[in-house]
């Protein structure tokens, strides 16, 4: 059973959908996000944190994870002023799954970070820079990362470019790749600034999925039943998963609404399958 601050749950952060940010000086909604329905809860203690508040926003997560909370939190990058002490009291606390680093450029330091965390906390990537998204492979390559992000109003802002979906599709699609290259998950794509428009969040989410991301970071806990359905297999797509799965037999060609099915196809239905918590039937198991 999770209880109200998310003790008990067990975080699957590579296959986790939405990453839900929660200001780390705000421990009055910690909980509440933990009972939004996201994947993984981000208590942030960079951008939403402002320096005067530092320390104490530090304070409050830490003292959220020792009593049972459960989170990814979000660093202060490499060589602020604020780094070395989130590390510090980070290290070791129980309800910690996972940190976000910001500003990733750099894999020696990932490798270090993983280091001082210790084996029960994985890392996240955040890339938001040109040299970051240069160096995405290695950075995915990484001791200890499990994920790469995609911090996309940061990036555009060190391009100077608009972001739009078509300025920043080579930077999703990079990231796709060298999530895919390194052998870990698909990436995590970056916030919807909209926050009372749904569609824009759906849409948005949507695009994402279909380059090969395999969650979105939220801002408001409105997002996230869009983001999660994005990700998920709808019941049309699992639907058509069994019917491509029941048009071939051992493992051959086959036909299926005048379109042919060969084994690429029957293996992304496969994984549709998975993706939605479906058994495959005995059948399945014999094409395999």
């Amino acid at each position: 059973m999770v209880g109200p601050n998310g003790e008990g749950q067990a975080v699957d952060v590579p296959g986790a959908r939405s990453w839900l940010f929660v200001p780390g000086d705000r421990g009055d909604r910690f909980a509440k996000a933990a009972a939004s329905g996201a994947d993984v809860v981000v208590c942030d203690l960079e951008d939403a944190v402002a320096v005067d508040a530092k320390e104490p926003a530090r304070a409050e997560v830490a003292r959220w994870l020792g009593a049972g909370g459960v989170a990814c939190v979000r660093i202060n990058a490499r060589g602020t002023p604020f780094h070395d002490a989130d590390v510090s009291a980070l290290s070791g606390m129980r309800g910690l799954r996972a940190v976000m680093l910001p500003k990733a450029e750099d894999p020696r330091a990932l490798g270090e970070l993983s280091d001082a965390l210790g084996p029960d906390t994985v890392v996240v990537a955040l890339v938001e820079t040109a040299l970051g998204l240069h160096r995405a492979y290695d950075l995915a390559s990484a001791p200890g990362v499990v994920r790469l992000a995609f911090g996309s109003i940061d990036f555009a802002l060190d391009l100077g470019a608009e972001e739009t979906p078509t300025s920043m599709l080579f930077a999703r699609s990079s990231l796709v790749v060298a999530s895919r290259a390194a052998r870990v998950a698909a990436p995590i794509d970056g916030v919807t600034v909209a926050l009372d428009d749904l569609s824009v969040v759906a849409a948005d989410a949507a695009t994402a999925a279909s380059l090969g991301f395999g969650g979105k970071l939220c801002v408001h806990p409105r997002q996230v039943s869009a983001v999660n359905a994005a990700f998920s297999p709808g019941e049309e797509e699992v639907r058509r998963a069994r019917r491509i799965l029941d048009s071939v037999t051992d493992g051959g060609a086959g036909r299926l609404d005048g379109q042919m099915i060969d084994r690429p196809v029957v293996e992304r239905a496969r994984l549709v399958l998975r993706r939605a918590g479906v058994e495959p039937t005995p059948d399945d198991r014999r094409r395999s």
